[in-house]
Protein backbone atom coordinates (compact mmCIF):
# COMPACT_ATOMS: atom_id res chain seq x y z
CA UNK A 1 0.00 0.00 0.00
CA UNK A 2 2.84 2.48 0.88
CA UNK A 3 3.95 1.95 -3.09
CA UNK A 4 0.70 3.01 -4.18
CA UNK A 5 0.45 5.95 -1.61
CA UNK A 6 4.30 6.80 -3.35
CA UNK A 7 3.17 6.77 -6.59
CA UNK A 8 -0.26 8.40 -5.90
CA UNK A 9 1.78 11.42 -4.37
CA UNK A 10 4.06 11.52 -7.55
CA UNK A 11 1.16 11.15 -10.25
CA UNK A 12 -0.09 14.36 -8.32
CA UNK A 13 3.03 16.35 -7.77
CA UNK A 14 3.59 15.69 -11.62
CA UNK A 15 0.12 17.67 -12.41
CA UNK A 16 0.62 20.29 -10.26
CA UNK A 17 3.92 20.91 -11.72
CA UNK A 18 2.05 20.90 -15.22
CA UNK A 19 -0.62 23.27 -13.96
CA UNK A 20 1.11 26.95 -13.78
CA UNK A 21 -2.49 28.36 -12.32
CA UNK A 22 -2.84 26.12 -9.51
CA UNK A 23 1.47 26.83 -8.51
CA UNK A 24 0.51 30.75 -8.65
CA UNK A 25 -2.41 29.83 -6.20
CA UNK A 26 -1.15 27.74 -3.56
CA UNK A 27 1.38 30.19 -2.18
CA UNK A 28 -1.76 33.01 -2.68
CA UNK A 29 -3.45 30.52 -0.03
CA UNK A 30 -0.90 30.18 2.02
CA UNK A 31 0.07 33.77 2.79
CA UNK A 32 -3.72 33.92 2.97
CA UNK A 33 -4.19 31.31 5.85
CA UNK A 34 -1.34 32.62 7.53
CA UNK A 35 -2.58 35.93 7.67
CA UNK A 36 -5.71 34.31 9.74
CA UNK A 37 -3.43 32.83 12.20
CA UNK A 38 -4.78 35.04 15.72
CA UNK A 39 -2.19 33.16 17.69
CA UNK A 40 0.10 30.57 18.00
CA UNK A 41 -0.48 27.61 21.34
CA UNK A 42 2.00 28.12 23.68
CA UNK A 43 2.25 26.35 27.36
CA UNK A 44 1.73 28.37 30.69
CA UNK A 45 4.88 28.09 32.80
CA UNK A 46 2.42 27.00 36.13
CA UNK A 47 5.54 25.11 38.23
CA UNK A 48 3.54 21.36 36.87
CA UNK A 49 3.14 19.87 33.46
CA UNK A 50 -0.26 21.26 32.02
CA UNK A 51 -2.16 20.09 28.95
CA UNK A 52 -3.85 23.70 29.15
CA UNK A 53 -1.94 26.11 26.53
CA UNK A 54 -2.46 30.00 26.08
CA UNK A 55 -5.25 31.22 24.42
CA UNK A 56 -7.00 28.11 23.67
CA UNK A 57 -10.68 27.24 24.57
CA UNK A 58 -11.66 24.57 27.39
CA UNK A 59 -14.95 23.35 29.57
CA UNK A 60 -14.43 24.24 32.70
CA UNK A 61 -14.92 20.55 33.55
CA UNK A 62 -11.50 20.15 31.07
CA UNK A 63 -9.92 22.94 32.93
CA UNK A 64 -10.95 21.49 36.63
CA UNK A 65 -9.26 17.76 35.56
CA UNK A 66 -6.25 19.59 34.21
CA UNK A 67 -5.92 20.54 37.65
CA UNK A 68 -6.46 17.43 38.94
CA UNK A 69 -9.87 18.00 40.66
CA UNK A 70 -11.62 14.62 41.11
CA UNK A 71 -15.03 15.94 40.97
CA UNK A 72 -15.44 18.82 38.38
CA UNK A 73 -19.30 18.74 38.47
CA UNK A 74 -19.31 19.19 42.36
CA UNK A 75 -18.27 23.06 41.59
CA UNK A 76 -20.01 25.48 41.55
CA UNK A 77 -17.93 28.90 42.24
CA UNK A 78 -16.34 31.34 39.88
CA UNK A 79 -12.60 30.86 41.28
CA UNK A 80 -11.21 27.65 42.79
CA UNK A 81 -8.05 28.03 44.86
CA UNK A 82 -6.23 25.15 44.59
CA UNK A 83 -4.04 24.54 47.76
CA UNK A 84 -1.49 21.58 47.11
CA UNK A 85 -0.31 23.89 43.63
CA UNK A 86 -1.06 27.35 45.66
CA UNK A 87 -2.92 28.28 42.26
CA UNK A 88 -6.17 30.63 41.69
CA UNK A 89 -7.77 29.51 38.82
CA UNK A 90 -10.46 32.40 37.58
CA UNK A 91 -13.57 31.46 35.60
CA UNK A 92 -15.42 34.79 34.41
CA UNK A 93 -18.51 34.85 32.26
CA UNK A 94 -18.13 38.51 30.82
CA UNK A 95 -22.24 39.01 29.63
CA UNK A 96 -24.57 37.99 32.69
CA UNK A 97 -28.36 38.05 32.08
CA UNK A 98 -30.67 38.19 35.04
CA UNK A 99 -32.21 34.55 34.40
CA UNK A 100 -28.61 32.99 34.79
CA UNK A 101 -27.18 35.23 37.79
CA UNK A 102 -28.58 36.89 40.78
CA UNK A 103 -27.95 40.88 41.65
CA UNK A 104 -25.69 39.76 44.18
CA UNK A 105 -23.26 38.23 41.21
CA UNK A 106 -23.43 40.23 38.72
CA UNK A 107 -20.12 41.03 38.79
CA UNK A 108 -18.05 43.90 36.21
CA UNK A 109 -15.47 41.79 34.47
CA UNK A 110 -13.44 43.35 31.49
CA UNK A 111 -10.23 44.15 30.09
CA UNK A 112 -8.95 47.18 29.99
CA UNK A 113 -6.21 47.12 27.40
CA UNK A 114 -4.46 44.07 26.00
CA UNK A 115 -2.52 43.64 29.29
CA UNK A 116 -4.30 44.91 32.63
CA UNK A 117 -7.64 43.07 33.14
CA UNK A 118 -10.81 44.87 35.45
CA UNK A 119 -12.25 41.62 38.09
CA UNK A 120 -14.97 42.09 40.60
CA UNK A 121 -15.30 39.54 43.38
CA UNK A 122 -18.45 38.13 45.28
CA UNK A 123 -20.23 40.45 46.92
CA UNK A 124 -18.91 39.02 50.56
CA UNK A 125 -15.07 38.82 50.02
CA UNK A 126 -13.49 41.68 52.26
CA UNK A 127 -9.84 42.56 51.37
CA UNK A 128 -9.31 41.88 54.89
CA UNK A 129 -10.20 37.95 54.31
CA UNK A 130 -7.94 35.59 54.22
CA UNK A 131 -9.27 35.33 50.87
CA UNK A 132 -8.88 38.65 49.74
CA UNK A 133 -5.24 39.01 51.33
CA UNK A 134 -4.34 36.14 48.98
CA UNK A 135 -5.50 37.71 46.00
CA UNK A 136 -3.47 41.12 47.12
CA UNK A 137 -0.01 39.56 48.54
CA UNK A 138 -0.66 36.56 46.17
CA UNK A 139 2.98 37.27 44.35
CA UNK A 140 4.52 37.46 48.17
CA UNK A 141 3.37 34.18 48.82
CA UNK A 142 4.44 32.47 45.90
CA UNK A 143 0.93 31.41 44.58
CA UNK A 144 -0.40 32.03 40.84
CA UNK A 145 -3.39 33.49 39.17
CA UNK A 146 -4.58 32.13 36.43
CA UNK A 147 -7.27 33.60 34.26
CA UNK A 148 -10.04 31.76 31.90
CA UNK A 149 -12.52 33.85 30.62
CA UNK A 150 -15.97 33.77 28.30
CA UNK A 151 -18.10 36.02 26.44
CA UNK A 152 -21.79 34.45 27.58
CA UNK A 153 -22.34 31.31 29.65
CA UNK A 154 -24.43 29.82 26.50
CA UNK A 155 -24.14 30.73 22.67
CA UNK A 156 -26.98 28.56 20.36
CA UNK A 157 -27.82 26.72 23.71
CA UNK A 158 -24.46 25.16 24.07
CA UNK A 159 -22.43 25.97 27.04
CA UNK A 160 -19.62 28.17 26.28
CA UNK A 161 -16.08 27.33 26.83
CA UNK A 162 -13.57 29.51 28.50
CA UNK A 163 -10.39 31.25 26.73
CA UNK A 164 -7.11 30.84 28.61
CA UNK A 165 -5.74 34.17 29.42
CA UNK A 166 -2.90 32.42 31.15
CA UNK A 167 -1.29 33.65 34.22
CA UNK A 168 -1.97 37.44 36.20
CA UNK A 169 -0.43 39.49 38.28
CA UNK A 170 -2.31 41.43 40.94
CA UNK A 171 -2.03 45.50 40.53
CA UNK A 172 -4.40 47.20 42.63
CA UNK A 173 -7.62 47.08 44.50
CA UNK A 174 -10.44 49.38 45.67
CA UNK A 175 -13.47 48.56 47.42
CA UNK A 176 -14.19 45.65 50.21
CA UNK A 177 -17.17 43.32 49.88
CA UNK A 178 -17.18 43.21 46.93
CA UNK A 179 -13.40 43.95 45.67
CA UNK A 180 -12.78 45.47 42.05
CA UNK A 181 -8.93 44.06 41.51
CA UNK A 182 -7.11 45.17 38.39
CA UNK A 183 -4.64 42.12 37.13
CA UNK A 184 -1.90 42.46 34.90
CA UNK A 185 -2.03 39.55 32.53
CA UNK A 186 1.39 37.83 31.76
CA UNK A 187 0.71 37.61 27.66
CA UNK A 188 -1.57 40.08 26.16
CA UNK A 189 -4.93 39.00 24.81
CA UNK A 190 -4.66 38.73 21.09
CA UNK A 191 -7.06 41.35 19.14
CA UNK A 192 -9.26 38.43 18.12
CA UNK A 193 -10.11 38.03 21.97
CA UNK A 194 -9.79 41.86 22.76
CA UNK A 195 -12.92 42.90 20.98
CA UNK A 196 -14.97 40.55 23.06
CA UNK A 197 -13.14 41.00 26.97
CA UNK A 198 -13.45 45.10 26.54
CA UNK A 199 -17.10 45.21 25.34
CA UNK A 200 -18.58 46.06 27.99
CA UNK A 201 -15.98 48.69 28.95
CA UNK A 202 -16.65 50.32 25.53
CA UNK A 203 -20.36 50.12 25.15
Amino acid sequence: RKGNDLESARTNMAQLMDSPVMLQEIPELLAYNFSGIDFIDQPVELGFDSPLDLHCSYSRDQVLTAFDFENPSSFREGVKWFAEKEIDVFFITLNKSDKDYSPSTMYHDYSINDRLFHWQSQSTTKDTSPTGQRYIEHQKRGSKVVLFVREYKEEQKTTSPYTYLGTATYVEHTGSRPMNIVWRLDQPIPAKYLKKTNKLLVG
